[in-house]
C-alpha cells in the first residue's frame, strides 16, 4: 500500500493533549499497549460508527461503515456527494467517529467498551491516491463494492490525532496512534 495517500497534510493537532488528570491516562501509550490493544479489537470488529460532524452550529452525527489502516492512524469511509453530510464535512474537517460494542451486551453496560477517534477529515480526489483507501474498505465492507465505486460517491479519510477509549462506564484512557500529529515518537 502506498504510504502517500493517508500522509497527513496537517501537522497541527486539534486540541491539547490530556495531561493524565481526571482518570485518564498520558497520551504517550505505545502502539502495543493494553489500551491500543482494546481500540483495535473494537475497530476491527465492529464494521459501523458514527461520524460526528458539525455545521452552523449544530452537531450531527451519521452512520458510516469505516475500515482503518493497520497502524490506526487513519480511517476511511464513503459518502453519497448529495448529502448534508458531504457539505458538512466540505465546511469544517474536525471530526469524530465514535465505535462501541454495544449489543454484544444489551443487558451488562460495565462490559461494553467504546472509542472515540477524534482528527480531521480530507476527500481524496486524486485517482491515483483512491485505490488504496478505496480497497481497504472495499475489502472491509464486499456488500458496498458498487458503491464504493459510484461516480456520486467521494471518498474520505481521517487522519487520526488521538483516541478515547472507555469501558466499565466510565473509566477513560486517552491513546494516540504512532505518527499522529502531537504524538511523541
Amino acid at each position: 500500500m502506498s504510504r502517500r495517500s493517508y500522509e497527513n497534510p496537517m501537522p497541527e493537532v486539534d486540541e491539547p493533549l490530556l495531561d493524565g488528570g481526571a482518570g485518564e491516562r498520558p497520551a504517550d501509550e505505545a502502539p502495543g499497549t493494553r489500551t491500543g490493544e482494546r481500540i483495535r479489537r473494537l475497530a476491527e470488529s465492529q464494521l459501523y460508527g458514527v461520524l460526528c460532524t458539525q455545521g452552523e452550529g449544530q452537531p450531527y452525527g451519521s452512520m458510516v461503515a469505516f475500515a482503518f489502516t493497520p497502524d490506526l492512524g487513519h480511517a476511511v469511509f464513503a459518502t453519497p456527494k448529495a448529502t448534508r453530510k458531504y457539505t458538512l464535512l466540505r465546511q469544517c474537517q474536525n471530526v469524530a467517529l465514535v465505535v462501541n460494542n454495544q449489543t454484544e451486551f444489551p443487558r451488562d453496560m460495565m462490559k461494553i467498551e467504546a472509542f472515540t477517534a477524534t482528527g480531521r477529515v480530507r476527500e481524496i480526489t486524486d485517482p491515483e491516491l483512491l485505490i488504496s483507501p478505496a480497497t481497504r474498505l472495499r475489502d472491509r465492507h464486499p456488500h458496498l463494492a458498487g458503491f464504493i465505486a459510484a461516480p456520486s460517491t467521494a471518498l474520505f479519510v481521517i487522519d487520526i490525532v488521538r483516541f478515547f477509549h472507555v469501558h466499565a462506564f466510565q473509566e477513560v484512557r486517552q491513546w494516540v496512534p504512532s505518527g499522529a500529529p502531537g504524538a511523541s515518537s
